[in-house]
């Protein structure tokens, strides 16, 4: 029988939280409430207060002002915070000369857990066969999987993982990426930054989107992809060369899809196949598309990256 903490489910909830390092602003008056029973991606360009956030929340940094709670209490209020709250926050944050399962068993001894649950999370996270072995010698995925089983020792039922996929081969993103919807759906509070945009597409049903520290937008992943302005059309057609020309002449802009297919932009879909039966040109599609997360995400944040660039973390 697995250990287990009776606890109630908690939301962790932001209310004009700011930090301030010197003269940069890293959290500006940031609010935002995760919810129970979903995944939430946590997700803004390089610098924009993720991790400062996510320290917020769990203690480790003070707010300038605002405050951050999870059940509606500071970190600090909370007893045996291990089984209220797991975190992810910095996979390397091990003593290099203890063996994974030392490393776990003294987070358990600070926090009253029985020592078999160190042995539930190294099996958990598939590290079983390495319990033995010194943290030190670990790739950065397998000490991303050790921060993952020090997050669930405790059995909490609020997480915060910041970048879990971080060194994490293929079959360990998608094994994090199951892993965290499979917490959402016992009703768990799954709060996860990331990068991988393709990963929060398919993890995430709901999303806090921050730039430069303040809040850019907080709903649904299909809202927010859909708060897009970059739409696009599919169009197959026997007589491209002509379409093409009568979209361009419209004011319309054509790419090529790589499976033979015409990318539209600039028109609607109706007005794509007026232009078509005007000049009775056959289609064998017409289909509009939503742009990808990554896309939305690059068009709503363009005015919050720092440094110049378009990386995201």
């Amino acid at each position: 029988m697995l250990w287990r903490v009776a606890e109630a489910p908690g939301h962790i909830e932001a209310r004009e939280l700011t930090k301030r390092f010197g003269d940069k602003v890293a959290v500006d008056h940031l609010s935002f409430t995760v919810e129970p029973g979903r995944v939430t991606g946590f997700l803004g360009p390089n610098g924009a207060g993720k991790s400062t956030t996510m320290r917020l929340i769990c203690g480790l940094d003070w707010p300038d002002s605002g405050t951050a709670t999870i059940g509606g209490l500071a970190y600090k209020q909370l007893s045996r915070p291990l089984t209220r709250v797991g975190a992810l926050l910095e996979a390397r944050s091990v003593h290099p000369g203890r063996s994974a399962r030392n490393h776990l068993l003294f987070l358990a001894q600070t926090q009253d857990i029985p020592a078999r649950r160190v042995d539930e999370v190294l099996e958990l996270v598939g590290l079983s066969d390495v319990a033995g072995k010194r943290a030190g010698g670990f790739s950065l995925g397998m000490n991303q999987r050790l921060g993952i089983a020090a997050a669930m020792l405790g059995d909490p039922k609020v997480l915060l993982l910041d970048e879990p996929g971080n060194g994490l081969d293929p079959e360990g993103i998608r094994w994090v990426r199951n892993f965290m919807r499979q917490l959402a759906s016992e009703g768990r509070t799954v709060f996860v930054s990331s990068h991988l945009m393709s990963e929060m597409a398919v993890t995430a049903d709901h999303l806090v989107v921050i730039g430069r520290g303040a809040l850019i937008a907080e709903s649904s992943t299909q809202e927010f992809i859909q708060r897009s302005s970059e739409r696009s059309v599919l169009v197959r057609t026997p007589d491209q060369a002509r379409l093409r020309e009568l979209i361009v002449d419209e004011g319309g802009k054509v790419t090529q899809d790589q499976d033979g297919g015409m990318v539209v932009t600039g028109l609607e879909a109706p007005r794509i196949g007026e232009l078509a039966a005007s000049a009775s040109v056959v289609l064998h599609e017409l289909t509009p598309q939503l742009p990808s997360l990554e896309e939305a995400f690059m068009e709503l944040t363009a005015g919050s990256v720092e440094f110049g660039d378009t990386r995201t973390s």
